[in-house]
């Protein structure tokens, strides 16, 4: 029987035939591309001199195969695993691994590229071209081209080793936040949950065996909601601990020596490699550079916002003691207080606003907003095949009627996907001769579910992580490289945050909010005088919320930057690292580390700091559609030609300062945010 996965795609756009794999068919398939990849490699080896085009083009074109089915395969391990796909995923990571290295560590292959790096004076390259050789040299070097052969065979060892911790990292938590489940039997123990909330919460216990009760899960869109909203804080307590204790428990799913582990072997990597740490080497290859400059950004917006944190948390403490009488206020309390608080000051909650943020009426939002920007029509697809009858499979043209993309969107939580929003894609972006292969992108969030009574109806938060990710999604879609390299989000890690976060500005103006937001039930518009309260709530525990994001990138500089050997315990180390963020008594036994998937499972590892860092160029590149007007098409144009399709065709700074005419200020984020007056 065919291997669907080995065959050309008969499928429309020659998307992924989901609807013919099935599991068994992966192993196969990735050691039958592993071998035409190989081949390939070969056939580039035996080329007579080396040159730009049979060399450093030939590797970029090569292996589009195993990436389209690695694509496929990892994916699937994110939104829609099992047992069977997890299983799979221990056998085919190693693999791939060993792969890449075979490729990375052929010293007849490297001495090819490193003849062209040495000529690239005299080669007369485009911008583009010369990004792709030093992009291609460096990847050599970096990944142990230059070590001799028993260092070279260690490299190989460690990298093994990673691939398979950080699956077994991500499973464990998965496993965790899927085995807990918190069942009240009584409706006095969830007074103030929000109708919609309830109704979920009875739904998820019948779909558990327990009807007539309410349960509550670790999944977003249960958990969140009950910590902001139960006034019953022995559950809100109880859902706290389980949520800050996944992979912590000491017991076969605790993450804590796999993140000992994962971090000894980065260091004696990075070591290897003759770098002074893995921070040293990850941000060689980023905007900032070096460890010193992520932790002088870090520690100066640190000295900016924790005047105002301490007052925000000061502010809901007293208002907790006002409204109950509560003298302690802990970590489980502060979200319940704070969207009280919120009420009080602006008139103004999630509750308020979900009724206006119907998910179908929040993508139609999305969808016209990029039409107004950048000319896109979405149109769903039925004839695409998908992997879960939750997806839509959207093709995307421009108004002159070419096609751009498939965009596919995900948007419950299920047991089969990880917690979280993401972006990402299934085929890359390139141009072969005269032909343009268009990209496939996918965005999947963990959004409120639809009950038998309601549709979905977002939060505030939940609109802005939407806008978020599909800022992302149009990073890829409008991919306009000759290289899959270059294309899209290949960019370096603290630029790529740029297109989704400055998209989440949109959510806040009315000229945007007017062309979507209208009630669920009656149609209604959002009223005038409820977008001016979003507005001046925007500002809201601004404080808080900005040490929070600085103390995940301390959390994660400390565990990359320091010597592991030195560290004895993770939950003593986090506990000392985040001594100087903390705004709350910190609560025994829970940890951020086991389940921050970001830098132990993720690729933010020495970058999770990239968020704020992106969010200096958002603020000062919004400030510029704020000066021409939200939908003004100049800027528009500016922004998608050099930021969205440029891609990583040259260094950040440079497509920047293109769109802007200047460096990044930092003035508009401290505006933006009430830390500059």
């Amino acid at each position: 029987m065919t291997n669907p996965l080995l065959s050309d795609f008969t499928t429309p756009f020659d998307t992924a035939p989901f609807h013919l794999i099935k599991p068994e068919h992966f192993l196969p398939a990735v050691k039958g591309a592993i071998t035409e990849a190989k081949q390939e490699i070969e056939n580039i080896k035996s080329q007579p001199l080396p040159s730009f085009e049979n060399t450093i083009e030939a590797l970029d074109r090569g292996g589009k195969r195993l990436g389209i089915i690695s694509a496929i395969f990892f994916n699937l391990n994110s939104a829609e695993t099992n047992d069977e796909i997890q299983k799979l995923a221990r056998e085919i990571s190693p693999l791939l691994t060993e792969h890449s290295n075979d490729i990375l560590l052929d010293q007849e292959l490297f001495k090819r590229v490193a003849q062209v790096f040495a000529a690239k004076n005299s080669l007369h390259l485009t911008p583009e071209q010369s990004t792709l050789l030093e992009k291609t040299y460096k990847s050599f070097v970096r990944n142990g081209a230059k070590l001799d052969p028993k260092d070279a065979e260690t490299l190989r060892k460690i990298d093994q080793e990673l691939a398979q911790l950080s699956l077994k990292f991500g499973e464990h938590v998965l496993a965790e936040t899927n085995r807990f489940v918190h069942f009240v039997s009584k409706e006095e123990d969830i007074v103030g949950l929000p109708e919609g909330i309830k109704e979920a919460a009875a739904q998820t216990a019948e779909e558990k065996g327990q009807p007539g009760q309410w349960a509550f899960t670790l999944d977003y869109p249960s958990y969140i909601p009950a910590m902001t909203y139960a006034q019953n804080r022995e559950l809100r307590k109880t859902l706290f601990l389980a949520f800050n204790t996944k992979a912590a428990k000491g017991d076969e799913l605790d993450n804590q020596e796999i993140i000992l582990q994962i971090l000894k072997l980065r260091d004696q990597r990075a070591k290897l490699l003759g770098f002074e740490s893995h921070s040293a080497f990850v941000l060689e290859e980023r905007m900032a550079k070096d460890p010193k400059t992520v932790m002088e950004f870090l520690e100066s917006l640190l000295e900016k916002a924790k005047p105002k944190a301490l007052e925000d948390v000061r502010e809901v403490a007293e208002f907790a003691k006002k409204t109950d009488g509560l003298v302690d206020l802990e970590k489980w309390d502060f979200a319940y207080y704070s969207e009280l608080l919120k009420k009080e000051k602006y008139a103004l909650d999630d509750e308020l606003l979900r009724p206006f943020f119907q998910l179908e009426h929040v993508i139609e939002g999305v969808f016209t907003t990029a039409s107004k920007l950048f000319g896109l029509n979405f149109q769903p697809s039925s004839d695409i095949p998908v992997y879960h009858p939750d997806v839509t499979a959207y093709e995307v043209y421009h108004q002159s009627g070419e096609f751009v993309a498939v965009f596919y969107a995900d948007f419950f939580p299920r047991s089969g996907k990880r917690n979280g929003a993401w972006m990402t894609s299934y085929k890359g972006q390139f141009r072969e001769g005269k032909i343009d292969h268009r990209p496939h992108i996918s965005i999947v969030c963990n959004f409120t579910k639809p009950t038998k009574t309601k549709p979905s109806l977002l939060t505030f938060n939940e609109v802005t992580t939407l806008f978020h990710e599909f800022g992302h999604a149009l990073h890829g879609m409008l991919a306009k490289g000759n290289y899959e390299s270059l294309s899209g989000t290949s960019v370096f890690w603290d630029f790529v945050e740029l297109p989704s976060q400055i998209f989440e500005n949109w959510c806040y103006e009315k000229e945007c909010l007017d062309l979507f937001a209208k009630h669920y039930q009656t149609g209604e518009p959002i009223p005038a005088e409820l977008i001016e309260k979003i507005k001046n709530a925007a500002n809201f525990q601004q404080g808080y919320m900005t040490v929070r994001q600085i103390s995940f990138g301390l959390l994660d500089m400390a565990y990359h930057s320091s010597n592991p050997g030195q560290i004895t315990g993770i939950k003593e180390f986090e506990s000392e690292i985040l001594k100087k963020t903390d705004l709350l008594p910190r609560v025994e036994g829970t940890m951020v580390s086991t389940s921050f998937s970001h830098i132990f499972q993720g690729g933010y590892s020495s970058g999770y700091y990239s968020y704020k860092w992106a969010e200096v160029l958002d603020a000062d590149a919004f400030e510029l559609f704020l000066e021409k007007g939200v939908f003004d098409p100049e800027t528009a144009k500016s922004f998608e030609k050099n930021i969205l399709s440029a891609g990583g065709s040259e260094h950040p700074s440079i497509l920047y300062r293109r769109f802007r005419g200047r460096d990044p200020k930092p003035e508009a984020l401290l505006k933006r945010s009430g830390l500059l007056k």
